[in-house]
């Protein structure tokens, strides 16, 4: 069986090759040693269709197959795993709306989505709580025609930029998601520096206290926090991050090829040693195999298999110890 991209994914992965190599690649570091990504990016990513990659055509999305939007975490992921980032949380939110979300929530929040008017973030971990919804210590409690939020949220990724939140917290005990927006009456943004990874990413902290939030920005139903919103959010989130780790991986061995060529030692270049061949040769293998691993899970999602969700899930386990590492 030959496993081949069709032309329109060639293509895809063209313009998204380009864009990287343009717009982001030469100026990664600089954002990195900043902590900081430029708004101007962030716009012109939006203006590329890529902050609705995966919503529907009719909410002004792209609409793309899964193994595409694979790719374009990817490319995305080779060039700065911050900017990656960005594209991971804003389309989990866009997601989980897509699939949970009321016909008004769809219909006013999910174009801005798509544009790039509203920038979107993913609420769930705090202090004592990583992904583990159940046990989130944020309580939302009913009051007259508005929920009051309390607690505190923590490493949320570009929790300084985006204008809505999808935040998960226990109502009456129920995980439960809402959608809260950041000039919420109560709600405190604090940056976060220092961090040891994808530094560009802008996390932040947010501080509930006495948030209001209005009864129709509550996403679902009670106890649908966990199993149904954040868990479906999450798996469109660890696709997003394996593709782009295979980008990461990508970089890794383009820098080592470039360096090999470039270096001599004992009177010839690295490349020709026998020991570098045998390594640059399984870095080859080792990538080649991640990207397959997540185009059969995106083919998964594409035809609605049960077992995309184990596929996506099991990913980071089934990589070579050296890949995730």
């Amino acid at each position: 069986m030959k496993l081949e991209l069709s032309t329109q994914q060639k293509n895809a992965k063209a313009e998204f090759q380009a864009f990287v190599n343009e717009e982001i690649c030469p100026h990664a570091g600089e954002w990195d040693r900043k902590e900081f990504t430029p708004p101007e990016l962030i716009k012109k990513t939006a203006q590329r269709g890529f902050l609705g990659a995966i919503l529907p055509q009719e909410y002004g999305g792209q609409g793309m197959d899964m193994i595409t939007y694979g790719i374009l975490n990817e490319e995305i992921g080779r060039g700065c795993s911050s900017i990656r980032s960005l594209l991971t949380v804003h389309n989990m939110v866009a997601h989980a709306l897509c699939k949970w979300g009321n016909k008004s929530q769809k219909q006013y929040w999910l174009p801005k989505f798509a544009s790039g008017e509203i920038i979107a973030a993913f609420a769930l971990s705090e202090p004592n709580v990583g992904s583990d919804a159940k046990s989130v210590e944020t309580i939302a409690t009913l009051t007259g025609d508005v929920y009051i939020l309390n607690g505190q949220k923590k490493w949320i990724t570009y929790g300084q930029v985006a204008d809505i939140f999808l935040v998960f917290a226990k109502c009456e005990g129920k995980p439960t998601a809402f959608l809260v927006e950041k000039n919420s009456p109560g709600l405190s943004v604090k940056p976060m520096s220092g961090i040891l990874g994808v530094r560009a990413s802008m996390s932040a902290e947010l501080q509930f206290n006495n948030c209001h939030v209005s009864l129709e920005n509550l996403v679902g139903k009670l106890d649908f926090g966990f199993s149904y919103i954040a868990s479906s959010a999450l798996d469109y989130g660890r696709y997003s991050v394996a593709s782009g780790c295979v980008g990461i991986a990508q970089a890794c061995l383009e820098a080592c090829i470039k360096y090999t060529n470039e270096r001599k030692q004992f009177g010839v270049y690295l490349k020709e040693h026998q020991l570098i061949r045998q390594k640059i040769t399984q870095m080859i293998t080792n990538t080649k195999a991640a990207r397959l691993l997540y185009y059969q899970a995106g083919y998964l999602k594409d035809i609605n298999d049960p077992n995309s969700i184990i596929e996506t899930s099991s990913k980071s386990y089934r990589l070579p110890l050296k890949m995730r590492t």
